[in-house]
């Protein structure tokens, strides 16, 4: 039975991360000092792994949270269907009151199952599925490529969870995530399914709350 595994994981902390600012796919930040922490400790937790690929997102953030894992020489392939939603008008600002009762109502109407509304000047949750379908398949057209490191943004992640296991994207916000957090997936190539064995895990960042 040939399968795949996948560590999927969301970026380490950003300035904008901390700072509750909008970032989406237009706005193309660094990691901070956690950030970088926090990549450095779920590659020590996870260098030995036998990754065969690392995809990555069109953003800086998700290359520089894999980065010591592509300097052991390991290919990785940028797909920018992985890409964090596009909040259009929201990106780059600190959610103010208004802008708080924007995103409530935004996210309301997405868990009450209008996917199809899109951002203000962005994107709707199901436009982020077209995109996302055509960089998963380029993902599974692999699969010599048993064990796999996907790095990509938390809203995506979300979406992409909901779709990948046939559930609808109106609970996207039931998939919890944080900075460099790890959801381990399994894909039958014979049931074309996706299984989710390990979810949100944190505790590779263990080391950080102890240092």
């Amino acid at each position: 039975m040939q399968q795949k595994t996948i560590y999927l994981i969301r970026h380490g902390e950003t300035d904008y991360n901390r700072r509750g600012v909008v970032q989406g796919s237009g706005v193309d930040s660094d990691l901070n000092e956690m950030g970088r922490a926090q990549a450095m400790a779920f590659f020590q937790a996870y260098q030995h792994v036998p990754f065969q690929k690392i995809y990555i997102s069109g953003l800086k953030r998700t290359y520089q949270t894999v980065e010591s894992f592509i300097e052991l020489g390991i290919p990785y392939e940028k797909l920018t269907g992985l890409n964090e939603i596009s909040w259009g008008i929201m990106e780059g600002k600190v959610p103010g009151n208004i802008d708080n009762e924007y995103y409530r109502n935004l996210i309301e109407a997405w868990a009450s199952g209008n996917t199809a509304l899109p951002t203000d000047g962005g994107e709707s949750p199901e436009e982020v599925v077209i995109r996302q379908k055509v960089a998963i398949d380029v993902i599974l057209s692999h699969p010599d490529e048993e064990t796999v490191l996907v790095a990509m943004h938390g809203r995506a992640m979300r979406i992409l969870l909901c779709w990948l296991t046939n559930q609808p994207l109106s609970i996207m916000d039931q998939f919890e995530h944080s900075n460099l957090c790890l959801y381990k997936l399994r894909y039958d190539y014979n049931e074309k399914t996706f299984t989710i064995e390990v979810a949100n895990d944190t505790s590779h960042l263990l080391t950080l709350a102890l240092a």
